[in-house]
């Protein structure tokens, strides 16, 4: 395995089958596991379980409330523009256990790419989605590319060849 370490700015993907450890790393980066040794966890990195675990009565709305308390760079314009773009309006009010998968997904995802977070960590990020919304995250992911003071670390089974690296670290 080749090191994320030092994290470039833009975006840096983390490739793998299944069980080589790439949501295992990406918790590692924001501290919720313990470090191996080489690496370290990153001062203000995000991650989150895409799928929402033991938020089910919780509506998007809630949830964003709570992700931005975590946030000091939060960025609700954007958030906004995700909605939109995402087709969440109409789930605003429905709690997290109504929605589909695809769906659940989406409020997370909003949340996290409008976190502002130095270090935005995301696990698979389209998965369960439709082709628009792996439009819009992909459009957003390629505007982010060239940010000069963010990373975005996208852990999947490959690269998206559509978007332009800083660094593919393979875990295989």
């Amino acid at each position: 395995m080749n090191s994320p370490f030092p994290l470039p700015t833009g975006l840096l993907a983390v490739t793998g089958g299944e069980r080589t450890g790439k949501t295992s790393l990406l918790r590692r980066l924001c501290g919720e596991l313990p470090a191996l040794p080489g690496e370290t966890a990153v001062a203000g990195a995000l991650w989150l379980d895409l799928s929402l675990p033991g938020q089910d009565p919780q509506t998007p709305p809630q949830v964003w409330v709570a992700l931005q308390a975590r946030c000091p760079q939060w960025n609700a314009a954007l958030l906004e523009q995700l909605v939109d773009a995402l087709a969440l309006t109409a789930h605003a009010e429905k709690q997290l256990f109504m929605l589909s998968a695809g769906s659940r997904r989406k409020v997370a995802l909003a949340g996290l790419l409008a976190s502002g977070a130095p270090v935005t960590c995301l696990d698979q990020p389209y998965a369960a989605l439709d082709r628009g919304s792996i439009a819009v995250v992909r459009d957003f992911l390629a505007d982010m590319a060239d940010h000069t003071s963010r990373t975005w670390v996208v852990a999947d089974y490959e690269a998206d060849p559509q978007l332009p690296w800083a660094r593919v670290v393979s875990l295989d």
